[in-house]
């Protein structure tokens, strides 16, 4: 399978035409190099994301060895302990239980409550950006916006922030496939200093609960006052920071290098701000921020014919499924107005972004800030891809004010 190769530039520039190759090719298909069933239709991950015979760890019912895997080395043990005690990588019953706590802190009412403060910043943030003539919509705007909202959601003092989006890169380096030792190193030492943190802000909001989501997370506790566990807060927070970062990063400066890419779609949101809701979606199926999502088969599965055994693992293909020609009329065409919509951006199942609404909280609010304090928005030069497959994004992204 030739085509298929996440560690190409030209594949990751523009992976959607080799999506249709391996859709036509069939629903399933092995990928040797990193020992994982590729499944590329929209049907087929959908119906997988909600398949109880996989899952996102296999430890709450084989050990390593029972499973035929090898067990991570010590050296990488911060990373794992990390990671594996946060809601995305628990199965039931602790990610039921889980789950169920931070929701208690991550409300509705909490997300809602955010709209003028995150209306405030992105409209500050524009600011700067157009008294600067322009410059880089990452590091300016798509950046600085989600990490300062999620750390205030937290908590998380203004002047301890600086660290938190090196860390967060660092950790998410091991979500890409087959990550070097190097990436390994670092995403272990963010670990360590991000927990290192976390563990001394719980304790001082211990003795002095405040308005935060780490003192909901603290006071959290259901009808048996089962509570979070120390280490529970501390990857739920890690967790929050990096998914609810990292997606709306990469959608918001993917999204406006599309736009600029489609300059009547662009003119069409210019002269129409209503789209901005359908446009939102649209720009997160078009060019999907989390391209690939991975399960462990815990119970044997078949899929058109092919069966997968327990032990293996299952690579769930987003960005394809996202632009399956049997669920979206004519996918590869940008249309701001597309309304029949279901795109999996934000997952599905049990493991559902529980921070969707708060990225369409973010994204909303910083193209409503570009389009009107920015209306003549123009890209200055060509940008560059991050050379990552798993999380898409761009190193940055230059804009100029017409």
């Amino acid at each position: 399978m030739a085509a298929f190769d996440p560690w190409d530039p030209d594949f990751l520039a523009d992976p959607y035409p080799t999506y249709a190759e391996l859709r036509a090719r069939g629903r399933v298909q092995y990928f040797e190099p990193t020992d994982q069933w590729l499944v590329p239709r929209h049907a087929d991950v959908s119906a997988l994301l909600r398949d109880r015979r996989l899952g996102r760890t296999y430890q709450h019912r084989f050990t390593h060895e029972d499973f035929g895997r090898t067990a991570p080395v010590p050296e990488h043990e911060p990373f794992h302990t990390l990671n594996d005690h946060g809601m995305l990588d628990l199965e039931p019953p602790d990610h039921t239980r889980i789950r169920r706590l931070v929701s208690k802190a991550f409300t509705p009412r909490t997300v809602e409550r955010l709209k003028p403060y995150v209306a405030r910043l992105a409209g500050e943030l524009v600011d700067g950006l157009v008294a600067g003539g322009g410059g880089d919509l990452l590091t300016d705007v798509a950046e600085p916006l989600p990490v300062a909202v999620i750390a205030e959601m937290l908590g998380i003092p203004e002047a301890d922030r600086a660290p938190l989006r090196p860390w967060s890169a660092d950790i998410c380096g091991m979500y890409e496939l087959s990550p070097s030792e190097d990436t390994a190193a670092k995403a272990v030492r963010a670990s360590v200093e991000f927990s290192d943190y976390l563990r001394e802000l719980i304790a001082e909001r211990r003795k002095e609960p405040g308005d935060d989501l780490i003192s909901g997370l603290i006071a959290a506790h259901d009808e048996d006052d089962d509570r979070l566990t120390e280490q529970e807060m501390i990857s739920t927070a890690v967790l929050l920071l990096n998914a609810g970062h990292e997606a709306t990063v990469n959608a918001t400066v993917n999204g406006w290098y599309a736009l600029f890419r489609n300059p009547a779609q662009l003119a069409a949101l210019r002269a129409d701000h209503s789209l901005i809701p359908t446009a939102i979606e649209e720009l997160m199926r078009y060019d999907t921020p989390l391209q690939l999502f991975e399960r462990w088969v815990l119970d044997e599965i078949e899929i058109d014919g092919t069966t997968i055994p327990r032990g293996a693992e299952i690579a769930m293909l987003f960005g394809s499924a996202n632009h399956d020609p049997d669920v979206f009329a004519a996918p590869d065409r940008l249309d701001l107005t597309r309304r029949d919509n279901p795109h999996i951006s934000f997952s599905a199942g049990i493991h559902y972004c529980i921070g969707a609404p708060l990225a369409r909280i973010e994204l909303a609010a910083s193209m409503t800030a570009l389009l009107e304090r920015a209306p003549t928005l123009t890209l200055a030069a060509e940008p560059q891809r991050k050379p990552n497959f798993v999380i898409r994004g761009l190193e940055g992204l230059s804009v100029g004010l017409g």
